[in-house]
């Protein structure tokens, strides 16, 4: 998938659909083997000062055991879906961006 261009000309890398991207600053690989991707909102609880995030085998391509994510809520990332998203690089245990959607921001 070709990069797209974002409003104030920010450059996106690949995305879950055609609508919206993940940030070139997020993701470090292509669509397939990247880092980024949708994960279940099972996996997510709001919390006062921000998400946590519980990660299985399964809810992310590249989550091979159970990991926890803290996300205070000024560095969310509103996602272009209905969608949680998350990028995890350079490993799985490293959290580089997350995604929400408006209606939970």
């Amino acid at each position: 998938m070709p990069s797209s261009i974002l409003e104030g000309g920010a450059a996106l890398a690949h995305g879950p659909d055609e609508n919206w991207g993940y940030p070139r600053a997020c993701c470090h690989g292509d669509p397939v083997t990247g880092d980024c991707g949708k994960i279940p909102s099972t996996t997510v609880t709001p919390r006062p000062d921000g998400y946590v995030i519980i990660l299985r085998p399964g809810d992310h391509h590249k989550v091979t055991h159970q990991n926890r994510y803290f996300v205070p809520y000024d560095v969310v990332i509103p996602s272009g879906d209905d969608s949680f998203h998350i990028c995890l690089h350079p490993t799985e245990e490293d959290e580089n961006c997350f995604f929400a959607p408006a209606d939970a921001m």
